[in-house]
């Protein structure tokens, strides 16, 4: 198989509730009892909202020419601006949106912003899951259980990145965070321009877990982890790859935050010494766990014109073929929850599998909570984009 060097490698930039109304019922059903004539006028359209992968010609070519239609697809580099966007009236341009797994649950199906699928012409696929994400997965279902809003597909830890030839795992795993506060690390990192990761990061690298309501001394302990963090690195970017170049030529020795899929184009690129560590002992809060692992859903939008082929598209991702070409997409490499199917697994090959690190998955799972909502999130992002503009990032 031909590389593409990792100059060459596309850059990707890179995820309050309100309850559940009698208006979910009726947007569904209205949705359902379109004219046909309105339907019938997007039978061969489709435009999807995604994290890159999805919007991959590798992907999305053969779905244009089986089906017979116009695709548009954009990239996203942040869930909470996706969701805005909908809530603003987006929900009329777009047909499927992919974001992270708690957005789903939370926020997009109570505020009526996605619809349920089809359960009989979905649960079948199910089979083809990872034992983590066998049916019923809970990030799929609504809250009661009763309806599923999307396909969990690409799936990864996230803790750090480090060049093993400065900075041991073993070192890593048992130092942690704590890596980027000490003065002598200063200058030796860079910081991921992630903002819902490098919020959640700091969070546990200030020992105590993002995903509840903050006591004002936690929020302090937040802004004086997360300026030094800031004002100590080399560099803040939201290429992954120039931070990947930047371990590669020597300049930097790891990245915070880092996950499998911010270092897995450097690694297929002959670069296996660069590579994600999620470190041991994390807040009690969470089990000690202390990374976040993330699992895409892609639903289907409540457009009022729904384009029929968003359901098509959505089965369609679920192919062993297409499933490798999600996971093996221009930019970056991630494991998908179908690998539970011997027909997607014999897909990739060992150097493949290595790219994401297969075989080190289990434990770094293991280590992480699932991603979820940042109750404190407006005043954790100001305390972040303030740190970024005194660095001048």
């Amino acid at each position: 198989m031909k590389r593409k060097n990792l100059l060459q490698s596309f850059s990707a930039s890179r995820r309050e509730l309100l309850r559940r109304s009698a208006a979910l019922a009726g947007g569904i059903a209205a949705a359902s009892a379109l004219p046909r004539a309105a339907l019938a006028a997007r039978e061969n359209e489709l435009t999807v909202y995604c994290w890159e992968g999805y919007n991959s010609d590798k992907v999305l070519d053969p779905f244009r020419t089986e089906f017979d239609c116009d695709v548009r697809a954009q990239g996203l580099i942040s869930d909470p601006d996706a969701v805005n966007q909908l809530r603003a009236g987006d929900t009329k341009i777009w047909d499927v949106i992919n974001l992270n797994n708690s957005w789903g649950r939370r926020q997009l199906y109570p505020e009526n912003l996605i619809v349920p699928l089809d359960q009989e012409r979905f649960r079948p696929h199910w089979d083809m899951m990872l034992p983590e994400f066998k049916w019923p997965y809970h990030w799929a279902m609504s809250e009661d259980g009763k309806e599923l809003l999307g396909n969990i597909q690409r799936f990864g830890p996230s803790g750090m990145n480090v060049d093993t030839n400065v900075v041991s795992v073993e070192m890593a795993e048992d130092q942690g965070y704590n890596l980027f506060l000490e003065d002598d690390f200063a200058g030796k990192y860079a910081v991921l321009k992630y903002d819902d990761w490098a919020i959640m990061h700091t969070a546990l690298a200030a020992g105590f877990s993002p995903f509840r309501k903050l006591t004002d001394d936690e929020i302090g302990r937040f802004e004086t982890v997360m300026r030094k963090i800031i004002t100590n690195a080399a560099f803040v970017s939201d290429d992954l790859n120039a931070i990947a170049l930047g371990v590669i030529n020597g300049s930097i020795s790891a990245s915070f935050p880092g996950s499998v899929y911010t270092v897995s184009t450097a690694r297929y690129d002959g670069n296996p010494h660069f590579t994600c560590v999620v470190p041991k002992n994390g807040p009690a809060e969470l089990g000690g766990k202390n990374g976040v692992c993330w699992m895409e859903l892609t639903s289907l939008v409540n457009n009022p014109q729904l384009s029929p082929r968003g359901a098509d598209f959505l089965e369609y991702v679920l192919r062993p073929e297409v499933c490798k070409n999600v996971a093996f997409a221009e930019g970056t490499f991630n494991p998908v929850a179908q690998m539970g199917d011997p027909r997607v697994m014999e897909q990739f090959s060992t150097e493949e599998l290595d790219a994401f690190q297969w075989d080190r998955m289990p434990e770094l799972m293991a280590r992480c909570a699932d991603f979820d909502d940042i109750p404190d999130y407006p005043k954790l992002h100001a305390i972040f984009t303030t740190a970024l503009r005194e660095k001048g990032a």
